[in-house]
């Protein structure tokens, strides 16, 4: 206790600090008082100059050097040096606690007596008397407000019981606040009505208030686990159970939590009226590492019969688990409470936090992804904030007991500089993971809205389009800023010059650049790509080789969907210039051959017809904006005319109503006796000559049938 009491006057700059504080208010102090009473200022001036002369005086001077030296020293010291106190401080404690064993039986005789002049006043059993009264009478008024209420209780059990489990819920858990309420303020009340010897007063308000906090475990235990509840109205994920799990889990875990609250609790009320009662303190301890092993025993036999999820390789863990429950309570007896409850946090932390946001997005309603975005938004800040606020008390927890722990008292500054780095970090990453899960919720509930839609404007698609392209470069440049920004920060509470760091990167930037052009080349491109709104998720492109459509990007390159399946990984410096078929709309031209003699007046007007048929049609009107027209002809060919057809639609649908309109002219041509033109070949020539061939060659083919039928 001297080591923690006067452990701030072995650093020179928090003595320094502190008689800076001192004099700053008392200079404070006296202009106050000039303001409002002159005749204060002599006191405060004169308090200030006594104070002066103090530090003056040469053997404070010689103590503060002394005390500098003596922290600078224990600063500096070899860490082999350091290790051997730590080593020493601990066999130290384990000696003090072996030697206050031989003195037990007298501790405990001097206690007897004690209780028996001081509490009992000569009768036996006055002060646990005295004790169950109270908590009867606790427990009386509790039933008399149970029994007024029970009405609303039983119509929240109907509620309950039918469909709106979550009233229920709200009237249980007020209905135990209320409850514990009133059992605390009759049950203390009437004790500290009357007028009690110190030791007896002290004794009971010690074991009354650890009734009171192990009523208050098992409410809050009723209330998370709902053991009384059948499996139609508890099963896992239902309302009345905040924690997910089964029926036999939750009877198991609330018979013990009972057990340990009530044994933790009996045990802390008698080790903290022990020191009353003359015990030393450190059979004080003795004590209390002996009432540690039946929480070890209890810990153990959770161990053993909690059932299990899985068998898969239970028994080994088992084992793990009993040895290190039995490692830890090795260690608490050793006196190393910060390695104790960094063993506590490793066990029992990530259940107690995933239990915590379990209960507070069963509180919250449904999940985000159903719910609109401040719902959403406000679920998610509730969830996470609660398990940050768990780690952010386990974390708190763990700094005081490191700050009056004999390693702190120390004086070894780097040391406490780390461990205040390390706490720190832990809560500046809880800040970035809320940060990142608010900016990521909010970032995937817009890429949901901005789904594609057939029935929005051309202008909200556009818009919609774009997000889609922006969004998700930007979430993944503010996840890079976050975890720069975090690194940073918890590098600075460490000690570490952050500056340099940030020079430095600079410079390995512009060398990075100068030895990466095309890297850079790609990533400056795609900056300006996305600035002229080239081409967006979603779009059909084509630059140079490549083509197809727009299906993601990073920072250096965009990916691009063959129609035919393939993938191009392109990088952005390699685009040059990009033909977007994606915008606005699309004109498609086409050409039918018809022979000379077809009349164009009359396919002119057939074809009107046929562009009014297509914008009457339900599957592809949506898709047209100027339907099927006939320009002409367009020019004669070697066997017929060609003619000139053209339409308006919308991007990437210019085939479907290409393919329907050739449809359409076909059966109309083929039921207007309109022929398409073909190729054809005319053979010519003088007539006689054609004749006296054709009889060369009958009469050759006679001849040769008659020499057949005689051989």
């Amino acid at each position: 206790m001297r080591a923690v009491k006067f452990s701030w006057l072995k650093s020179p700059m928090l003595t320094a600090f502190a008689i800076g504080v001192l004099l700053s208010s008392g200079l404070v102090a006296t202009n106050s008082a000039t303001a409002q009473q002159p005749a204060d200022i002599s006191t405060s001036e004169r308090k200030v100059q006594d104070f002066i002369k103090l530090l003056d005086d040469p053997d404070i001077r010689a103590f503060l050097t002394a005390k500098s030296a003596e922290a600078s020293e224990v600063a500096n010291e070899p860490v082999g040096l350091q290790l051997s106190d730590f080593e020493t401080r601990y066999r130290d404690h384990l000696v003090s606690l072996q030697n206050a064993i031989p003195r037990i039986p007298s501790e405990l005789s001097n206690a007897a007596k004690v209780v028996a002049t001081d509490v009992n006043a000569g009768r036996p059993g006055k002060g646990l008397a005295i004790v169950a009264i109270l908590i009867a009478l606790g427990y009386a008024a509790e039933w008399l407000f149970r029994r007024a209420i029970r009405g609303v209780r039983g119509e929240g059990h109907s509620l309950g019981s039918a469909r709106t489990e979550a009233p229920n819920q709200a009237i249980r858990v007020v209905s135990e606040v209320i409850s514990l309420a009133v059992f605390s303020v009759v049950s203390v009340g009437l004790f500290l009505i009357f007028d009690w010897p110190p030791l007896l007063r002290k004794m009971v308000l010690t074991y009354l208030f650890a009734f009171i906090l192990f009523r208050i475990a098992v409410a809050i235990g009723r209330v998370l686990l709902s053991p009384d509840e059948d499996a139609d109205h508890a099963a896992p994920g239902s309302p009345l159970r905040l924690v997910p799990i089964t029926n036999a889990q939750a009877r198991f875990w609330h018979q013990r939590i009972k057990l340990a609250a009530g044994y933790f609790l009996f045990s802390w009320a008698t080790v903290s009226v022990m020191p009353a009662l003359g015990f030393s303190a450190e059979v004080v301890r003795l004590f209390a590492y002996v009432f540690g092993l039946g929480l070890l025993a209890i810990g153990i036999e959770i161990v053993w019969r909690r059932p299990a999820v899985t068998t898969a390789g239970t028994r080994a863990a088992r084992w793990l688990l009993t040895a290190y429950l039995v490692l830890l309570w090795l260690v608490w007896v050793a006196g190393m409470y910060g390695l104790l409850w960094i063993g506590i946090y490793i066990l029992l932390l990530p259940k107690v936090v995933s239990g915590a946001g379990h209960v507070a997005q069963a509180l919250t309603g449904s999940d985000h992804r159903e719910t609109s975005l401040s719902r959403s938004l406000l679920n998610v800040l509730i969830v996470r904030g609660v398990r940050a606020l768990v780690i952010a008390a386990a974390v708190g927890w763990l700094a005081t007991v490191w700050r009056f722990s004999p390693a702190a008292a120390s004086g070894n500054e780097m040391m406490e500089r780390l461990v205040a780095g390390l706490l720190n970090g832990v809560i500046v990453l809880l800040v970035a993971d809320l940060l990142w899960n608010l900016a990521k919720v909010y970032i995937e509930r817009k890429l949901d809205a901005s789904a594609p839609n057939d029935t929005e404007s051309p202008e909200l698609a556009a818009r919609r389009s774009r997000l889609r392209t922006l969004l998700p470069i930007f979430r993944n440049s503010l996840a890079v800023l976050i975890i720069v920004i975090t690194v940073l920060t918890i590098l600075s509470g460490l000690g570490v010059q952050i500056a340099p760091l940030i020079a430095g990167a600079g410079i390995f930037g512009v060398a990075i650049g100068f030895g990466s052009q095309t890297l850079v080349k790609d990533v400056l491109s795609g900056v300006f790509y996305m600035m002229d709104d080239a081409f967006r998720v979603g779009e059909y492109i084509e630059s140079g080789s490549y083509k197809g459509t727009v299906e993601s990007f990073s920072l250096r390159s965009v990916r691009l969907r063959h129609h035919r399946g393939p993938v191009f990984t392109v990088p952005f410096g390699d685009l040059g210039a990009v033909q977007n078929m994606s915008r606005d709309w699309a004109i498609d031209k086409f050409k039918i051959r018809v022979p000379f003699d077809t009349n164009v007046a009359k396919v002119k007007k057939l074809l009107k017809g046929i562009g009014a048929e297509l914008l009457a049609d339900p599957d592809v009107a949506p898709q047209i904006i100027e339907t099927v027209k006939m320009k002409g002809v367009e020019q004669f060919g070697d066997f017929g005319m060609e003619l000139s057809f053209s339409f308006m639609s919308k991007p990437g649908y210019q085939s479907v109503v290409r393919r329907r309109a050739y449809t359409m002219i076909q059966q109309v041509f083929a039921a207007n006796g309109i022929h398409f033109a073909q190729p054809t070949v005319q053979v010519g020539g003088d007539d006689k000559q054609a004749a006296t061939a054709a009889a060369n060659i009958i009469s050759l083919a006679q001849q040769k049938a008659a020499q057949t039928r005689t051989e």
